[in-house]
């Protein structure tokens, strides 16, 4: 951290926001939000999805997005308000006194531009360097923020990074002009947790350096455990709760406090359960995605997975946890053959269903099926939710439509959504279109279902609930899960086995506990030490 406490809370702030309200019409997004910032400190604005930190955040910088508008409130960054000078030196200090790193950097970097001129934008409309000075500024902060070769990154485009590089070189975009406050906006949600914690330490390190204060605004409580100084606990765009960190989050004092506390992922003991016949079988699978087509060559093809033995038996939950590209993705689809096999075998109730399209094949193809990480991008935005669930349906033999109604009403029933079949995707929330895709998965009662990152983009509370819908599931309908996931505080919930991948090749497996209690490989440590806890 960069300052303790009683450090803080002894300096003048340099952030001052005092009754800010933010309105959609006549809809109160924020309502009479006051804080401040001091100097150096890190505070964190928590809260779930639709509490209004994001839209608190963004009125700092009078970036509201069309529709919405600052009714009220003062914000004084220093001896300056914001709220009242002109245009014209609010975009002076944007950028340079005060910069942000948004939630999804791939959005945030102009495709079509190179990291070279994206990079020095900032720091060239705030400073006098001349192109040589402003060259050496660049390559010395992508070294700071560990980017590999930084002269070939400078002529490199964003699509050419992975997820974790973007969010590191829009972190050394924004920290290059030295801002004195920093706005961090959900800076790590779709990271694994190995590069999750690079970021934060590289941001919480380059801040302390410059001594700039932070506004991290994030749902993940063990994020504020390890990081922040303070924070401010948002519900329904009011501040419910304020405080030290470490105080706020070991002894709440409100009630909706406790309950994102109580949301955080807890691993709670369970008989194990009896081995059951394999079910689904991958012997020696080996994944290769062929090289990009250059002008006048072709790069090597990339072998993501290497050589992988993994058996799931029926009944049976199975966690597949890796960093980013470690390959658990494309084992999922690939023991699904949505992914083709480069080689291995795949068996199905012993059945070998490697390279057959026949009975056995079509058989295992309705036997299994997936719940994807977006669930908004999985549902067809044009189908009311009833269609979508009902849709494999179609494949089930001899079902009446009276029957095929009472199957999908009866699964709408089971996942907590009654009745509300006749509604469209987008009128539904995050958590309840995962619930969609979890009827659709089950709909057919199948014997295995394949989660691919199922919690990944949802908040804490709701995390929890689709956690326990999945555990309900199973228990009652019998099936196996793979389960991938880089949350191991999630996987901690709901796994018998965990099976540990790196570069595609499996370096660690065990039963839950063991992995946890007693892990056995270095990466395998280090994803749990990455793992953001409260206490």
């Amino acid at each position: 951290m960069t300052l303790d406490r009683p450090a803080a809370a002894s300096l003048a702030p340099l952030l001052a926001v005092e009754g800010l309200r933010v309105q959609a019409g006549n809809n109160v997004a924020v309502a009479d939000v006051s804080f401040s910032v001091a100097p150096g400190e890190i505070l964190a604005l928590v809260g779930e999805s639709g509490s209004g930190k994001t839209a608190t955040g963004r009125a700092i910088l009078g970036l509201l997005p069309p529709g919405l508008e600052r009714s009220a409130g003062r914000i004084r960054l220093g001896e300056e308000d914001l709220t009242a000078i002109p245009p014209a030196r609010l975009r002076q200090l944007r950028g340079g006194a005060i910069g942000m790193v948004f939630q999804e950097p791939m959005v945030s970097l102009n495709p079509a531009m190179t990291i070279g001129k994206q990079l020095g934008e900032a720091l060239a409309l705030h400073s006098d360097l001349s192109a040589a000075e402003l060259h050496a500024a660049k390559i010395a902060m992508l070294k700071r923020v560990q980017i590999p070769d930084p002269e070939g990154c400078l002529r490199a485009y964003p699509h050419e990074f992975s997820g974790g590089m973007r969010q590191r070189i829009m972190l050394a975009a924004v920290m290059l002009p030295k801002p004195r406050l920093l706005i961090a906006d959900e800076p790590t949600t779709a990271l694994d947790n190995l590069v999750q914690a690079e970021i934060l330490d590289l941001m919480v390190e380059l801040a302390r350096d410059n001594g700039t204060a932070v506004l991290l605004v994030t749902h993940n409580l063990g994020l504020v455990a390890r990081y922040a100084d303070r924070a401010l606990v948002m519900q329904q765009g009011r501040v419910v709760e304020e405080g030290p960190a470490r105080r706020l989050l070991t002894a709440p004092r409100e009630a909706y406090t406790r309950l994102l506390v109580e949301a955080m992922p807890q691993r709670s003991p369970r008989p194990p359960r009896p081995v059951g016949e394999t079910l689904l079988e991958a012997r020696g699978l080996v994944v290769d995605y062929p090289g990009r087509a250059r002008l006048f060559r072709r790069a090597a093809a990339k072998r993501a997975v290497q050589g992988v033995d993994l058996a799931i038996a029926r009944g049976e939950t199975v966690a597949l946890v890796g960093g980013s590209g470690s390959g658990k993705t494309t084992l999922g689809r690939a023991m699904l053959r949505l992914v083709q096999p480069s080689g291995g075998q795949l068996f199905f109730n012993g059945a070998d269903i490697t390279t057959r399209k026949d009975g056995p094949y079509r058989e295992f193809r309705l036997a299994c099926q997936i719940v994807f990480q977006d669930p908004y991008s999985s549902l067809d935005p044009r189908m009311r939710v009833g269609e979508i669930v009902a849709e494999p349906l179609r494949h089930e033999p001899g079902l009446s439509g009276a029957q095929r109604a009472a199957r999908v009403a009866e699964t709408f029933e089971a996942v907590g959504l009654p009745g509300m079949d006749q509604r469209l995707p987008h009128q539904l929330s995050g958590g309840q279109r995962q619930r969609v895709a979890i009827a659709r998965a089950i709909v057919r009662r199948p014997a295995l279902v394949v989660a691919d990152e199922p919690v990944s983009a949802l908040d804490m509370t709701v995390q929890k609930q689709i956690l326990a819908l999945i555990r309900q599931l199973q228990a009652e309908r019998g099936f196996a899960c793979l389960f991938i996931s880089h949350d191991l505080g999630a996987v901690a919930e709901v796994a018998d086995r965990v099976v540990v991948l790196q570069q595609g090749r499996i370096v660690e497996q065990g039963s839950r506990d063991a992995i946890f209690d007693t892990p056995q490989h270095p990466y395998t440590r280090a994803l749990l030490d990455a793992t953001p806890r409260i206490d």
